[in-house]
């Protein structure tokens, strides 16, 4: 249950072509092609005549109009019915898989070979079952489950076997097997292609037959494999697949494979080092927490150990340093950080570069850590959020852009040894830029009744005059460690909807988001939903105090966990919140899958009284709206709730909102509901079209009375 953001390339482009006046055609991209030699481009070719070279040492541009092409821009084999076709680090063969098993291609010869042989609907070789794919793997992966070794010799997977997985059927009002969310997206493989419903007309749809987990449910059985490509050996790794547990993230060091496993309940993590050749194991690292343990994300390898970021100790996360043999895990670093990325590691010079929300809640800095005395200096200035970090391979230089709320991007070259030699390389902004001329977020933060900081921005209307008053738009997520608040650039049209017609744009983040470390999201354990609706609570009684808002307009909207979000709090706070927009979220967390639920929650079996006390749909009673006999039909009500949902979305079901709608409308309640059939979790083409139309329709008439 993630929330897609805008990538870099994403912002740069709708805003050039909104606002060119005023913003510089800068590179969106860029990678070091020599020790102190990087290739900027504008286009992601790496060949357009406006691409350069760029010499570190002197900081002077040395070629324009370069090509460094990527090896292939495009596979040169496309074998039938291949998914997730990858190349080997040598680039001499593709792996893929066909019909859940895994396979090989020689490049040059076109030659196929079949690595695994027992794939069926419920068998998966180096495919993901769903709940790795939405949960651990990531949607990124688009669920592929092998991996390449360093020497292109061996493919280590997972097989998951989906026999005890229970089946979810997602109907589809339509019997063909096409993707109507315009998300690009192909039904997953272990999903099922659409299927004729028995003794039903042509006419009468199809469904999706998909090995979901809810929470409770049995998980799919996992064997980690290494299939040997010189003499077609499969070897299977040492661990006992019956047991109730979860594979993580892998890493492969040299002929070292290794894989964290985490029990069910999801509070224990070992890391062990497989040996491809016979499967035997060697325990690395074990850590235990209180409430809940991420996953490893990163792993840096050294000559005698990994350099790795966890969050165990200090409620924050750090740095650690872990032998390969696990006798040391000595931490390198101390204070306040958070969303920390490892970038660089030179052992030589003792210099470790990494990134994180250290110096501000709300904003990736860039640091140099020396691990010998343990000092960490900043590279990038305060009150700005870098991204795109390229670190040279001599480590001496780091090409990074920077922005804020209220600074376009900037591209900046980073002298690691001198920084204060560092320079601008490009602006995006140009001289004509004033931030001043545009409706742009500005910070704003509060206390909760506990005395927690939540973080936000603001958003003013265009021409604000602070003697007048304004509805309020709140844009919220809530789930953990998952912020919508961010320091960055988000151009200037983003928020133009609410600014020109008079509507003030809160975006909020509440405890769990993870501004606040550990020590905010550890509050939440066995009880989502409680904490996060009251600090969400406390910045609408905090918008009702300003003297420029109408405390009896304030309009909340969210998806996914936000869509939760919205909906309680029109439910249950209605006289702070009084409209909102819920889509696709979990209105019973039992009727969610089992690795994202239960890491926060536990199973509904361990904690039955914590599923009840969250259980949305029971709040439908406390909604305040029903039907009147009131003969001004045109009347607005003070209060309405609009809940929208795919009818195909995988992740969040749609029976979710289903249920939800059965319970308001039992209790005679009125509401609005809006469905997109095969949607999906998120609406994109002509669905999305509808979507955003449909809700600002939606705002206008309630926060508007248009």
């Amino acid at each position: 249950m993630k929330k897609v953001i805008l990538v870099l390339a994403a912002i740069l482009a709708v805003s050039q072509l909104l606002s060119a006046q005023i913003f510089n055609d800068i590179p969106m991209d860029w990678k070091w092609v020599g020790q102190h030699s990087a290739a900027l481009t504008y286009d992601g070719s790496y060949t357009g005549k406006k691409d350069y070279l760029l010499d570190a040492k002197s900081r002077k541009i040395v070629k324009t109009g370069i090509s460094y092409p990527r090896k292939y821009t495009d596979f040169p084999l496309r074998p039938e019915g291949a998914v997730n076709l990858t190349f080997s680090p040598d680039s001499t063969k593709l792996a893929f898989t066909r019909a859940n098993n895994l396979w090989v291609a020689d490049i040059a010869t076109g030659a196929e070979t079949q690595l695994t042989f027992d794939g069926s609907e419920t068998i998966l070789n180096g495919y993901a079952s769903w709940v790795y794919y939405e949960e651990i793997f990531g949607r990124a992966s688009r669920y592929r489950a092998f991996w390449w070794s360093p020497d292109s010799k061996v493919l280590a997977f997972y097989r998951f076997d989906n026999e005890r997985v229970p089946v979810f059927p997602i109907y589809s009002p339509f019997a063909e097997n096409y993707d109507r969310s315009g998300m690009r997206l192909s039904y997953s493989q272990n999903a099922g292609a659409a299927v004729a419903l028995p003794d039903l007309s042509p006419d009468g749809g199809s469904v999706r037959m998909t090995r979901y987990p809810l929470c409770g449910d049995p998980n799919p059985v996992v064997r980690i494999g290494f299939a040997h490509l010189d003499d077609g050996k499969l070897v299977w790794a040492d661990f006992d697949e019956h047991e109730d547990q979860y594979f993580g993230h892998v890493f492969w060091n040299g002929r070292k494979f290794f894989v964290q496993r985490e029990p069910r309940l999801q509070n224990t993590l070992d890391l062990y080092a497989v040996s491809p050749d016979d499967g035997s194991k060697e325990h690395i690292y074990l850590e235990h927490y209180k409430t809940w343990l991420d996953w490893i994300e990163g792993i840096k390898f050294g000559s005698e150990g990994f350099y790795t970021v966890r969050s165990f100790e200090t409620l924050w996360q750090q740095i650690y340093y872990i032998s390969y043999d696990g006798k040391t895990v000595r931490r390198l670093t101390d204070g306040e950080n958070w969303r920390m990325s490892i970038i660089d590691v030179d052992e030589a010079s003792g210099r470790l570069i990494f990134t994180a929300e250290r110096s501000s809640r709300t904003a990736q800095g860039l640091y140099l850590l020396d691990t010998r005395k343990g000092q960490i200096s900043a590279l990038s200035p305060d009150g700005y959020d870098v991204d795109g970090v390229r670190v040279s391979p001599d480590h001496h230089y780091v090409i990074y852009s920077q922005s804020s709320y209220s600074d376009p991007y900037e591209i900046w070259l980073c002298d690691v040894l001198k920084p204060q030699k560092s320079c601008k390389l490009e602006d995006f902004a140009s001289p004509s830029f004033h931030a001043g001329d545009y409706s742009l977020p500005k910070a704003v933060e509060i206390q909760a009744r506990d005395g927690l900081k939540l973080y936000g921005y603001m958003v003013l209307p265009r021409d604000f005059d602070p003697s007048k008053k304004y509805p309020v738009h709140v844009d919220l997520y809530g789930g953990p460690d998952t912020p919508q608040v961010r320091n960055r650039w988000y151009g200037v049209s983003r928020y133009d909807f609410y600014s020109e017609n008079g509507i003030i744009e809160l975006v909020a983040d509440c405890r769990a988001s993870g501004h606040n470390g550990r020590e905010g999201m550890d509050q939440i354990y066995r009880q989502l939903d409680v904490l996060e609706i009251r600090d969400f609570v406390d910045w609408g009684l905090w918008l009702q105090s300003l003297p420029y808002v109408r405390a009896d307009k304030i309009g909340v909207e969210g998806f996914s966990f936000g869509g939760t979000m919205a909906a309680l709090l029109v439910m249950d706070h209605s006289d702070v919140f009084h409209y909102g927009i819920a889509g696709g979220g979990v209105y019973d967390w039992a009727l969610y899958d089992t690795h994202y639920t239960e890491r926060f929650m536990d199973t509904p079996q361990a904690n039955a009284g914590g599923y009840a006390l969250t259980r949305v749909i029971d709040h439908a009673k406390n909604y305040p709206v029903e039907y009147s006999d009131s003969s001004d039909a045109a009347a607005l009500e003070p209060v309405m709730l609009k809940l929208t949902h795919g009818t195909g979305d995988d992740n969040v079901h749609f029976q979710n909102t289903l249920r939800l709608a059965d319970a308001l409308q039992k209790n005679g309640k009125k509401f609005e509901l809006m469905i997109y059939p095969d949607g999906m979790h998120g609406y994109r083409g002509y669905q999305g079209a509808h979507f955003n139309s449909a809700n600002e329709d939606f705002w206008r008439r309630h926060l508007l009375a248009r």
